[in-house]
């Protein structure tokens, strides 16, 4: 299946793997890889030498492109930037954060430079400035959100942009990959279908966690202060919402939060930790092997595009 976006990252299929903090390491980016989509490792709330381990561990599972995600806000963001440069990567996507001043270094390194935008005044400012593609993230995803949805997103933005558009937010089958594919995007980014996926080395406690829940089990957290996260309700959610909405301090709310991202993938923890995860939560309904959930996505697809 060849798009824009197969034909820029050499990949076989239009299928991105989200870049999920504590959850994303080498192993599981080079599965999707492997598999024929693109993997990413997220280097969010990690070292550098961390990052540098796990471009390794892909590079030895596979010899198919993959990316990392660099959150721009990190306090070591220019090491881990000089780390992917120095190990040549096929991709990296660039969140949280102006990415514009890293563009130049990145494809100086033959690596190709994408985006995460949350509206269309944003997404073409990175474009004017030389990004090679874009994600656009609706709100129906998994981590931190933005306050657009995808379908929103896809109808103002792809027409306004000339160069390939990945859509992400909410996508967990082959129907959505489709969908997004008549509107104009050149692929999708899937984050929580791979979270829940055999080669993920989150804790089974965390994904067997998105396996049970439903369409209606994800809240949001921080809306009220400006700092939205999307995960499965659980203890520390319901504690959080009730403080936030009691006007509890950003410090209060802070010292409950803090590593909830890394204790439920990582601990497995999944009442006082976070498990960040989109909204298309029932289409998930058991742990797959990467090649198995790409290529029932690619299968489902062709049946809905009649091709």
């Amino acid at each position: 299946m060849k798009t824009k976006i197969t034909e820029l990252l050499e990949i076989e299929y239009p299928i991105i793997q989200g870049a999920m903090a504590w959850v994303s390491d080498g192993e599981l980016a080079s599965a999707v890889s492997q598999a024929g989509g693109g993997g990413t490792i997220a280097a969010a709330g990690r070292d550098a030498a961390w990052v540098k381990e796990q471009i390794r561990t892909a590079k030895e599972n596979t010899n198919k492109p993959f990316g990392v995600n660099i959150m721009l806000m990190a306090d070591n963001c220019d090491e881990i930037v000089e780390t992917v440069c120095e190990e040549g990567i096929g991709y990296a996507t660039l969140s949280a954060g102006n990415p514009i001043p890293y563009f130049e270094k990145l494809q100086k390194s033959n690596i190709t430079v994408i985006p995460v935008v949350p509206n269309l005044r944003l997404a073409k400012k990175v474009v004017q400035k030389g990004a090679d593609a874009i994600i656009v993230e609706g709100m129906e995803a998994g981590g931190h959100i933005g306050n657009l949805t995808t379908m929103a997103l896809m109808t103002q933005v792809i027409p306004e942009i000339d160069v390939p558009v990945i859509a992400a937010g909410g996508f967990a089958d082959g129907r959505g990959l489709a969908a997004a594919l008549v509107m104009g995007a050149a692929g999708i980014q899937m984050g929580t279908r791979f979270y829940a996926s055999k080669e993920c080395n989150a804790h089974i406690k965390a994904k067997q966690k998105i396996v049970e829940s439903t369409d209606k089990d994800t809240v949001v957290t921080g809306l009220i202060h400006g700092h939205p996260v999307r995960g499965i309700r659980n203890k520390m959610s319901d504690k959080y919402l009730k403080l936030e909405s009691e006007g509890a301090s950003d410090s209060e709310l802070e010292e409950l939060a803090v590593g909830s991202s890394r204790t439920a993938p990582q601990d497995g923890d999944i009442e006082w930790g976070f498990v960040q995860a989109g909204q298309s939560l029932s289409a998930i309904k058991e742990l797959k092997s990467c090649e198995e959930i790409i290529q029932k996505i690619i299968r489902e697809a062709k049946e809905a595009l009649d091709i």
